[in-house]
Protein backbone atom coordinates (compact mmCIF):
# COMPACT_ATOMS: atom_id res chain seq x y z
CA UNK A 1 0.00 0.00 0.00
CA UNK A 2 1.37 3.41 -0.83
CA UNK A 3 2.09 5.64 2.12
CA UNK A 4 1.81 8.39 0.46
CA UNK A 5 -1.94 7.96 -1.06
CA UNK A 6 -3.30 6.59 2.76
CA UNK A 7 -4.71 9.43 3.97
CA UNK A 8 -7.80 7.96 5.42
CA UNK A 9 -11.30 9.31 4.71
CA UNK A 10 -13.85 10.37 6.84
CA UNK A 11 -16.12 6.79 6.05
CA UNK A 12 -15.23 3.30 5.12
CA UNK A 13 -16.30 2.41 1.70
CA UNK A 14 -16.42 -0.90 -0.26
CA UNK A 15 -13.29 -0.20 -2.33
CA UNK A 16 -11.29 1.19 0.81
CA UNK A 17 -12.25 -1.46 2.88
CA UNK A 18 -11.04 -3.72 0.32
CA UNK A 19 -7.34 -2.42 0.30
CA UNK A 20 -7.64 -2.15 3.82
CA UNK A 21 -8.63 -5.61 4.26
CA UNK A 22 -6.07 -6.69 2.27
CA UNK A 23 -3.75 -5.24 4.00
CA UNK A 24 -4.27 -6.57 7.21
CA UNK A 25 -3.99 -9.92 5.67
CA UNK A 26 -0.71 -9.86 4.34
CA UNK A 27 0.42 -8.58 7.58
CA UNK A 28 -1.00 -11.86 9.34
CA UNK A 29 0.73 -13.91 6.34
CA UNK A 30 3.85 -12.31 5.98
CA UNK A 31 3.99 -13.25 10.00
CA UNK A 32 2.60 -16.72 10.17
CA UNK A 33 5.31 -17.37 7.15
CA UNK A 34 8.10 -17.30 9.64
CA UNK A 35 6.47 -18.02 12.73
CA UNK A 36 4.60 -21.86 11.67
CA UNK A 37 1.70 -22.99 13.04
CA UNK A 38 0.89 -20.10 14.75
CA UNK A 39 -1.48 -18.26 12.72
CA UNK A 40 -4.36 -17.63 15.68
CA UNK A 41 -1.53 -15.63 17.90
CA UNK A 42 -0.41 -13.90 15.08
CA UNK A 43 -4.26 -12.91 14.54
CA UNK A 44 -4.06 -11.22 17.64
CA UNK A 45 -0.88 -10.09 17.82
CA UNK A 46 -2.28 -7.94 14.67
CA UNK A 47 -5.45 -7.38 16.73
CA UNK A 48 -3.12 -5.24 19.26
CA UNK A 49 -1.32 -3.72 17.02
CA UNK A 50 -4.43 -2.62 15.53
CA UNK A 51 -6.67 -1.40 18.49
CA UNK A 52 -3.09 0.39 18.99
CA UNK A 53 -2.52 -1.46 22.38
CA UNK A 54 0.09 -3.96 23.51
CA UNK A 55 0.63 -7.39 24.14
CA UNK A 56 1.93 -10.15 26.66
CA UNK A 57 3.28 -13.40 25.16
CA UNK A 58 3.60 -15.87 28.42
CA UNK A 59 4.81 -19.13 27.42
CA UNK A 60 7.52 -21.50 28.75
CA UNK A 61 10.79 -20.72 26.85
CA UNK A 62 11.47 -22.24 22.87
CA UNK A 63 8.06 -21.77 21.81
CA UNK A 64 8.66 -18.94 19.31
CA UNK A 65 7.48 -15.88 21.95
CA UNK A 66 10.40 -13.60 20.90
CA UNK A 67 10.16 -14.90 17.39
CA UNK A 68 6.70 -13.73 17.08
CA UNK A 69 7.88 -10.03 18.63
CA UNK A 70 10.27 -9.90 15.78
CA UNK A 71 8.31 -10.91 12.70
CA UNK A 72 4.96 -8.78 13.99
CA UNK A 73 7.75 -5.78 14.49
CA UNK A 74 9.80 -6.63 11.11
CA UNK A 75 6.56 -6.47 9.04
CA UNK A 76 6.44 -2.76 9.41
CA UNK A 77 8.90 -0.40 8.25
CA UNK A 78 8.96 1.26 11.36
CA UNK A 79 11.87 1.44 13.97
CA UNK A 80 12.42 -1.87 16.02
CA UNK A 81 14.18 -2.32 19.42
CA UNK A 82 14.81 -5.12 21.74
CA UNK A 83 15.41 -5.00 25.00
CA UNK A 84 16.71 -7.78 26.98
CA UNK A 85 15.13 -7.50 30.58
CA UNK A 86 17.77 -7.92 33.59
CA UNK A 87 17.36 -7.25 37.39
CA UNK A 88 20.05 -4.61 37.02
CA UNK A 89 18.23 -3.15 34.12
CA UNK A 90 18.05 0.86 34.76
CA UNK A 91 15.11 3.31 34.09
CA UNK A 92 17.73 5.21 32.33
CA UNK A 93 17.97 1.77 30.18
CA UNK A 94 14.94 2.53 28.66
CA UNK A 95 14.09 5.58 28.84
CA UNK A 96 17.52 7.42 27.80
CA UNK A 97 19.37 10.21 29.66
CA UNK A 98 20.36 13.83 29.99
CA UNK A 99 24.40 13.63 29.21
CA UNK A 100 26.02 17.00 30.15
CA UNK A 101 28.39 19.09 27.04
CA UNK A 102 30.95 20.67 28.30
CA UNK A 103 31.40 22.75 24.97
CA UNK A 104 27.64 23.62 25.15
CA UNK A 105 27.47 24.33 28.70
CA UNK A 106 24.28 22.58 28.36
CA UNK A 107 22.49 18.85 28.69
CA UNK A 108 21.46 16.63 25.75
CA UNK A 109 18.84 13.94 25.85
CA UNK A 110 19.99 10.88 24.67
CA UNK A 111 16.66 9.01 23.73
CA UNK A 112 16.28 5.00 25.11
CA UNK A 113 15.14 2.35 22.98
CA UNK A 114 11.79 3.30 24.28
CA UNK A 115 11.54 5.57 21.46
CA UNK A 116 11.14 3.17 18.68
CA UNK A 117 7.42 1.89 16.99
CA UNK A 118 7.72 -1.56 18.44
CA UNK A 119 9.62 -2.42 21.23
CA UNK A 120 10.34 -6.07 22.56
CA UNK A 121 10.65 -6.39 26.04
CA UNK A 122 11.94 -10.17 26.45
CA UNK A 123 11.42 -11.69 30.03
CA UNK A 124 9.86 -8.40 30.93
CA UNK A 125 9.60 -9.33 34.69
CA UNK A 126 12.77 -10.22 35.32
CA UNK A 127 13.38 -6.35 36.15
CA UNK A 128 12.90 -4.33 39.06
CA UNK A 129 9.25 -2.46 39.98
CA UNK A 130 11.48 0.65 39.27
CA UNK A 131 12.46 0.04 36.05
CA UNK A 132 9.01 -1.24 35.08
CA UNK A 133 7.22 2.20 36.38
CA UNK A 134 9.36 3.46 33.64
CA UNK A 135 7.71 1.39 30.94
CA UNK A 136 4.61 1.99 32.13
CA UNK A 137 4.31 5.83 31.54
CA UNK A 138 5.13 4.98 28.46
CA UNK A 139 3.01 2.19 27.93
CA UNK A 140 -0.18 4.36 29.42
CA UNK A 141 0.81 8.01 27.99
CA UNK A 142 2.41 7.53 25.16
CA UNK A 143 5.35 9.91 26.82
CA UNK A 144 8.45 10.06 29.17
CA UNK A 145 9.29 12.05 31.98
CA UNK A 146 13.20 12.45 32.41
CA UNK A 147 14.69 15.12 34.51
CA UNK A 148 11.33 17.08 34.74
CA UNK A 149 10.87 17.10 30.91
CA UNK A 150 8.53 15.02 28.95
CA UNK A 151 9.21 13.40 26.00
CA UNK A 152 6.29 11.99 23.84
CA UNK A 153 7.20 9.32 21.57
CA UNK A 154 6.21 8.88 17.94
CA UNK A 155 3.06 6.76 17.12
CA UNK A 156 2.31 4.24 16.29
CA UNK A 157 4.39 2.97 19.54
CA UNK A 158 3.72 -1.02 20.62
CA UNK A 159 5.50 -2.99 23.48
CA UNK A 160 5.71 -6.86 22.89
CA UNK A 161 6.72 -8.25 26.43
CA UNK A 162 7.85 -11.92 27.25
CA UNK A 163 7.55 -13.79 30.03
CA UNK A 164 7.68 -17.19 31.63
CA UNK A 165 4.88 -18.22 33.98
CA UNK A 166 6.34 -21.05 35.35
CA UNK A 167 10.34 -19.47 36.49
CA UNK A 168 10.40 -17.69 40.11
CA UNK A 169 13.94 -17.51 40.52
CA UNK A 170 15.18 -14.01 39.57
CA UNK A 171 11.99 -12.47 38.56
CA UNK A 172 9.42 -9.70 39.76
CA UNK A 173 5.43 -9.86 39.84
CA UNK A 174 3.73 -7.76 37.17
CA UNK A 175 1.71 -4.93 39.09
CA UNK A 176 -1.53 -5.14 38.29
CA UNK A 177 -1.75 -1.43 37.03
CA UNK A 178 0.83 -2.37 34.18
CA UNK A 179 -1.13 -5.77 33.45
CA UNK A 180 -3.99 -3.59 32.89
CA UNK A 181 -1.94 -1.48 30.32
CA UNK A 182 -1.67 -5.05 28.23
CA UNK A 183 -4.62 -5.37 25.84
CA UNK A 184 -4.27 -9.45 25.65
CA UNK A 185 -2.25 -12.09 27.49
CA UNK A 186 -1.55 -14.55 24.85
CA UNK A 187 0.08 -18.34 25.52
CA UNK A 188 2.15 -19.57 22.16
CA UNK A 189 1.81 -23.28 23.09
CA UNK A 190 3.72 -25.91 21.47
CA UNK A 191 3.96 -26.76 17.77
CA UNK A 192 2.35 -30.16 16.78
CA UNK A 193 4.80 -32.61 15.47
CA UNK A 194 4.24 -31.84 11.60
CA UNK A 195 4.80 -27.94 11.84
CA UNK A 196 7.36 -29.07 14.34
CA UNK A 197 9.19 -30.86 11.74
CA UNK A 198 8.88 -28.29 9.17
CA UNK A 199 10.43 -26.07 11.50
CA UNK A 200 13.54 -28.08 11.94
CA UNK A 201 13.82 -28.18 7.82
CA UNK A 202 13.19 -24.43 7.33
CA UNK A 203 15.99 -23.45 9.92
CA UNK A 204 18.54 -25.36 8.66
CA UNK A 205 20.73 -22.57 7.08
CA UNK A 206 19.56 -19.70 9.36
CA UNK A 207 16.95 -17.60 11.24
CA UNK A 208 13.93 -17.16 8.49
CA UNK A 209 12.96 -14.04 10.18
CA UNK A 210 16.03 -12.18 9.95
CA UNK A 211 15.35 -11.87 5.98
CA UNK A 212 11.61 -11.23 6.76
CA UNK A 213 10.52 -8.24 4.58
CA UNK A 214 8.11 -5.53 6.09
CA UNK A 215 5.13 -5.54 3.96
CA UNK A 216 3.72 -2.06 4.93
CA UNK A 217 4.68 1.30 6.44
CA UNK A 218 4.18 2.82 9.61
CA UNK A 219 1.33 5.26 7.86
CA UNK A 220 -0.37 2.46 6.49
CA UNK A 221 -0.28 1.00 10.48
CA UNK A 222 -1.53 4.25 11.19
CA UNK A 223 -4.59 4.59 8.57
CA UNK A 224 -5.52 0.75 9.90
CA UNK A 225 -5.84 1.98 13.06
CA UNK A 226 -8.06 4.83 11.97
CA UNK A 227 -10.43 2.78 10.12
CA UNK A 228 -10.65 0.26 13.21
CA UNK A 229 -12.24 2.60 15.20
CA UNK A 230 -15.17 3.04 12.87
CA UNK A 231 -16.02 -0.30 13.15
CA UNK A 232 -19.25 -1.11 14.00
CA UNK A 233 -20.47 -2.28 17.55
CA UNK A 234 -24.09 -2.40 18.26
CA UNK A 235 -25.37 -1.27 21.43
CA UNK A 236 -25.91 -5.27 22.55
CA UNK A 237 -22.29 -6.14 22.43
CA UNK A 238 -21.61 -3.60 24.56
CA UNK A 239 -24.01 -4.25 27.59
CA UNK A 240 -22.67 -8.15 26.67
CA UNK A 241 -19.16 -6.53 27.63
CA UNK A 242 -20.32 -4.97 30.61
CA UNK A 243 -22.53 -7.82 31.61
CA UNK A 244 -19.48 -9.66 32.04
CA UNK A 245 -17.34 -7.05 33.85
CA UNK A 246 -19.61 -6.95 36.56
CA UNK A 247 -19.86 -10.79 36.70
CA UNK A 248 -15.89 -10.69 37.15
CA UNK A 249 -16.74 -7.76 40.17
CA UNK A 250 -19.57 -10.18 41.89
CA UNK A 251 -18.19 -13.39 41.40
CA UNK A 252 -17.41 -15.00 44.80
CA UNK A 253 -14.06 -16.70 43.52
CA UNK A 254 -12.55 -13.17 42.70
CA UNK A 255 -11.10 -10.60 44.79
CA UNK A 256 -10.50 -8.02 41.47
CA UNK A 257 -13.05 -7.88 38.53
CA UNK A 258 -12.42 -6.36 35.15
CA UNK A 259 -11.51 -2.55 35.48
CA UNK A 260 -13.28 0.05 33.44
CA UNK A 261 -10.01 0.25 31.41
CA UNK A 262 -10.20 -3.46 30.60
CA UNK A 263 -13.95 -3.12 29.83
CA UNK A 264 -12.85 -0.41 26.58
CA UNK A 265 -10.22 -2.43 25.80
CA UNK A 266 -12.08 -5.01 25.16
CA UNK A 267 -14.18 -2.80 23.27
CA UNK A 268 -11.34 -1.57 21.02
CA UNK A 269 -9.98 -5.08 20.90
CA UNK A 270 -13.63 -6.34 19.35
CA UNK A 271 -13.25 -3.52 16.57
CA UNK A 272 -9.89 -4.63 15.71
CA UNK A 273 -11.01 -8.40 15.60
CA UNK A 274 -13.92 -7.91 13.32
CA UNK A 275 -11.56 -5.45 11.28
CA UNK A 276 -9.00 -8.78 11.12
CA UNK A 277 -11.40 -11.06 9.75
CA UNK A 278 -12.83 -8.64 7.08
CA UNK A 279 -15.81 -7.14 8.61
CA UNK A 280 -16.83 -3.44 9.47
CA UNK A 281 -19.10 -4.26 12.08
CA UNK A 282 -18.70 -6.37 15.42
CA UNK A 283 -20.21 -9.80 15.97
CA UNK A 284 -20.92 -10.74 19.44
CA UNK A 285 -18.81 -14.17 18.56
CA UNK A 286 -16.08 -11.71 18.52
CA UNK A 287 -16.82 -10.30 21.98
CA UNK A 288 -16.93 -13.72 23.16
CA UNK A 289 -13.73 -15.02 22.03
CA UNK A 290 -11.34 -12.24 23.27
CA UNK A 291 -12.71 -12.70 26.66
CA UNK A 292 -10.19 -14.95 28.35
CA UNK A 293 -7.72 -13.22 26.44
CA UNK A 294 -8.88 -9.53 27.54
CA UNK A 295 -10.01 -10.25 31.12
CA UNK A 296 -7.81 -13.13 32.61
CA UNK A 297 -4.55 -11.05 33.47
CA UNK A 298 -6.80 -8.25 35.01
CA UNK A 299 -8.88 -10.16 37.45
CA UNK A 300 -7.48 -11.81 41.22
CA UNK A 301 -8.28 -15.00 42.60
CA UNK A 302 -9.39 -15.05 46.20
CA UNK A 303 -6.19 -16.63 48.00
CA UNK A 304 -2.71 -17.30 46.76
CA UNK A 305 -1.93 -18.98 44.05
CA UNK A 306 1.35 -18.98 41.75
CA UNK A 307 1.75 -22.30 39.59
CA UNK A 308 -1.74 -22.75 38.43
CA UNK A 309 -3.04 -18.84 38.45
CA UNK A 310 -3.13 -19.06 35.07
CA UNK A 311 -5.04 -21.86 34.39
CA UNK A 312 -7.30 -21.33 37.22
CA UNK A 313 -8.47 -17.69 36.44
CA UNK A 314 -8.81 -18.46 32.69
CA UNK A 315 -11.17 -21.22 34.04
CA UNK A 316 -13.00 -18.64 35.88
CA UNK A 317 -13.73 -16.62 33.33
CA UNK A 318 -14.88 -19.41 30.66
CA UNK A 319 -17.18 -20.02 33.53
CA UNK A 320 -18.31 -16.58 33.85
CA UNK A 321 -18.58 -16.29 30.21
CA UNK A 322 -20.70 -19.74 29.78
CA UNK A 323 -23.13 -17.92 32.50
CA UNK A 324 -24.24 -14.71 30.58
CA UNK A 325 -26.58 -14.88 27.27
CA UNK A 326 -25.02 -14.11 24.32
CA UNK A 327 -26.52 -11.66 22.15
CA UNK A 328 -28.95 -12.67 19.22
Amino acid sequence: MNSKNNAFPSTLNDETSSKLFALTNRLVENISSVVLGKTDVARLCVVSLLAGEHVLLEDVPGVGKTLMGKALAKSVSGEFRRVQFTPDLLPSDIVGSSIYRASEGDFEFKPGPIFSNFVLADEINRAPPRTQSALLEAMSDRQVSVDGNTHHLTPPFMVIATQNPFEFEGTYVLPESQLDRFLLRISMGYPNRNVEHEILTSHRIGEPVETLESICSVSDITTLQHAVRQVRVDESIAAYILDIVHATRDSDELSVGVSTRGALLWYRAIQAAAFVDGRVYAIPDDARALAVAVCAHRVQTKGFLQGNQRSEVEGIIRRLVSKVEIPN
